[in-house]
């Protein structure tokens, strides 16, 4: 059991640590709205993340080849989703530039938050072969349901535990750019982030 629940723990922080567009919008959106906004967008990229574990674990090794032949349209979708967010959150912080009240891009709320980070996550299910690969390729610790189960719950965790800190941090960050300025320079620097990982991922694909 515990070889599973470190193999989970592994594999979930193998995949939340690298800082992505996703990363960089959560962020961005803790720091332009409050913790709660954060904390629910958040665990909405840590259930997607939990969601495409628990498919691996289920049943991965027949969904990779579904995957693969979905891949290109799957990858340009991504990338049109990152462009319009880009945009939304440029055009938002211009509008609102002279508003002195701290809100975020859209008066957003933790539900919405919430369900706009999960989707946004579940349009990369790379994850899901992410998750499959190493539960094929460790057999003799990830077998049976139980430590199927735990494995995938502890993916959750560790995703959950780091997007967690991302937004404590996008909260700290938030705490110094309260002003009108601080939260245009934000915004655009977010834009710019996630605008740049959209034209990366179209060219490298």
């Amino acid at each position: 059991m515990s070889g599973a629940l470190v193999a989970g723990l592994l594999a979930g922080y193998g995949i939340a640590v690298p800082v992505g567009a996703v990363s960089a919008y959560l962020v961005s959106l803790t720091a332009r709205t409050d913790l709660r906004t954060g904390a629910c967008a958040a665990l909405g990229v840590a259930t997607a993340d939990g969601i495409y574990a628990v498919a691996a674990v289920g049943g991965g090794a027949a969904l990779t080849p579904l995957v693969e032949g979905i891949r290109t349209p799957l990858r340009w979708g991504s990338v049109l989703v990152l462009l319009v967010l880009a945009a939304h959150t440029a055009v938002t912080a211009l509008r609102r530039r002279g508003d002195p009240g701290r809100d975020g891009p859209t008066g957003i709320a933790p539900a919405r938050a919430y369900l706009g980070l999960l989707g946004i996550t579940l349009l990369n299910p790379m994850t899901v072969v992410y998750f499959t690969a190493l539960v094929l390729g460790d057999t003799d610790t990830v077998t049976g349901s139980g430590q199927r189960a735990l494995f995938a719950i502890a993916a959750f965790t560790a995703s959950a535990s780091w997007q967690l800190l991302l937004a404590g941090g996008g909260a700290l960050l938030g705490r110094g750019l309260t002003g009108p300025r601080g939260r245009l320079v934000t915004a655009c620097a977010s834009t710019a982030l996630i605008a740049g990982l959209a034209v990366r991922l179209a060219l490298t694909g």
